[in-house]
C-alpha cells in the first residue's frame, strides 16, 4: 500500500515538472514572436538585376568509337576447311580470298546438274520435233521446256555454291578475329568464320539532352577529339539522331568520323564530340531557381518599390545550363527574386540581399 502511494507521488511530481518546462518554453517562443512582430516583418531574399546576357550554345559530349562497318562472316556451304589465307590482324580488300572449303561434294552436285540439263535439252529437242509432226501434244512440249528451265536454274545454283567454296571478303577492312582452323568442319547453318571490321571510318556514339538535341541536325559537322591522342583533331559528321529518348531521357547521336591515314583511333576508344554554334544574340535570362516551383510554372517574383514581392507571369524559352531564357514577361532594368520564394506570397514585404 505504502509502495503504491510512493509510485503515484513520483508520477505526479514528474508530470508537474514536464508541465512547468513546456510552459516555460512557450513563454520564450511567445517572447521571440513578439520581438519579430515589433520589427518590419520583411522576408530576406536574394535578388538579381534583369539584363540581357550573351548566350553560349556550345557544348561537348563524351562517347565511344565503334567500327563504321563490322561484319560477323558466316558460312554458307557445308564442308571441311582446306585452306586459310589470312590471319588475325591482316588487312583485306573486298573480294580477297580468306579461306577455302573442300568443294568435292559441291563439284559432284555441279556435274550432276550439268548432266541433268543436257538430258533435259535433248528431251526438249525431241519433243519439239515430234510436236511439229503431231507426235506429242502442246502440254508435253511445255513440260519438256519447263524441265529445261528448272535444270538450268539448278545448275546456276550449284555453280554459285562451288564459287562460294572460296570464301571472299565482302568489305575492305581488318581481320579482327578468326574462328576456324584448317581441317575444321563447317555447316550451312551459319558457322562463324571471321570477324571483319573497317576502321578507316568510325562512328562516335554520344548522348545529348533535350535542350542540346534541339539545336542539332543530321549532316552537321562536328569537331572530334580523342582522349588517347589529345594533340590530334578529327572531323565528324552527324549521321543519326534518335527520334526517341532512351531510359535516361537522353537522345543517342551517331557521328561518322574520318580516321587518319595511320588509323590511329581504334574501335572501343573514348572520344569527345565538340559541338560549336554561331554566335547568338544576347537575351534576358534568370537562374532556374527563380521560378516558383519549377520552370514549367512560368511564374517568378519580381521586386517592386524596393521592398515588395510581386508574382509575375513570364514565358520561358531555352534552358541554358543553370539559366532559363525569358521570352516575354521581364524587361531590362527590373529586379528578379532568385531565392527565398518559399516564404513569399504576392505582396509580401521583403528585405533584398544582392
Amino acid at each position: 500500500m505504502k509502495r503504491g502511494i510512493i509510485i503515484a507521488l513520483v508520477i505526479l511530481v514528474t508530470l508537474v515538472t514536464i508541465g512547468l518546462v513546456l510552459n516555460n518554453n512557450k513563454k520564450k517562443n511567445d517572447a521571440k514572436t513578439a520581438i519579430v512582430s515589433q520589427g518590419s516583418g520583411a522576408v530576406s531574399v536574394r535578388v538579381a538585376g534583369v539584363s540581357k546576357q550573351p548566350v553560349d550554345l556550345d557544348f561537348s559530349a563524351n562517347g565511344t568509337f565503334v567500327p563504321f562497318t563490322e561484319l560477323n562472316f558466316l558460312s554458307e556451304n557445308a564442308g571441311r576447311v582446306s585452306k586459310i589465307y589470312v590471319d588475325e590482324g591482316d588487312r583485306v580488300s573486298k573480294g580477297q580470298p580468306l579461306a577455302r572449303i573442300d568443294a568435292e561434294i559441291l563439284n559432284t552436285d555441279r556435274e550432276t546438274a550439268e548432266a541433268t540439263l543436257q538430258n533435259a535439252v535433248r528431251d526438249e529437242a525431241r519433243y519439239r520435233s515430234s510436236f511439229q509432226t503431231g507426235g506429242v501434244t502442246q502440254q508435253q512440249l511445255d513440260q519438256a521446256q519447263l524441265a529445261v528451265k528448272n535444270a538450268r536454274l539448278r545448275l546456276q545454283s550449284s555453280q554459285r555454291h562451288v564459287s562460294d567454296a572460296t570464301i571472299k571478303s565482302p568489305i575492305n577492312g581488318i581481320v579482327n578475329k578468326r574462328y576456324i582452323e584448317v581441317g575444321a568442319f563447317v555447316n550451312t547453318q551459319g558457322t562463324q568464320l571471321f570477324e571483319l571490321v573497317d576502321v578507316s571510318k568510325l562512328k562516335l556514339r554520344v548522348n545529348v539532352n533535350e535542350n542540346q538535341v534541339a539545336n542539332l541536325n543530321v549532316g552537321n559537322h562536328v569537331q572530334i577529339k580523342s582522349n588517347v591522342f589529345p594533340a590530334d583533331t578529327f572531323n565528324g559528321k552527324i549521321t543519326f539522331i534518335a527520334a526517341k529518348a532512351d531510359n535516361t531521357l537522353n537522345f543517342p547521336i551517331e557521328i561518322r568520323v574520318e580516321n587518319n591515314k595511320t588509323n590511329k583511333i581504334k574501335a572501343g576508344m573514348y572520344g569527345t564530340a565538340i559541338f560549336k554554334f554561331p554566335a547568338q544574340q544576347p537575351t534576358i535570362t534568370v537562374p532556374r531557381g527563380a521560378f516558383i516551383g519549377s520552370v514549367s510554372s512560368n511564374q517568378i517574383f519580381v521586386l517592386e518599390n524596393g521592398n515588395k514581392a510581386r508574382i509575375r507571369k513570364v514565358i520561358a524559352g531555352r534552358i541554358l545550363g543553370e539559366n532559363v531564357e525569358i521570352i516575354e514577361g521581364l524587361k531590362e532594368g527590373e529586379t528578379a527574386i532568385v531565392s527565398g520564394q518559399i516564404n513569399l506570397v504576392d505582396g509580401s514585404l521583403v528585405s533584398p540581399i544582392k
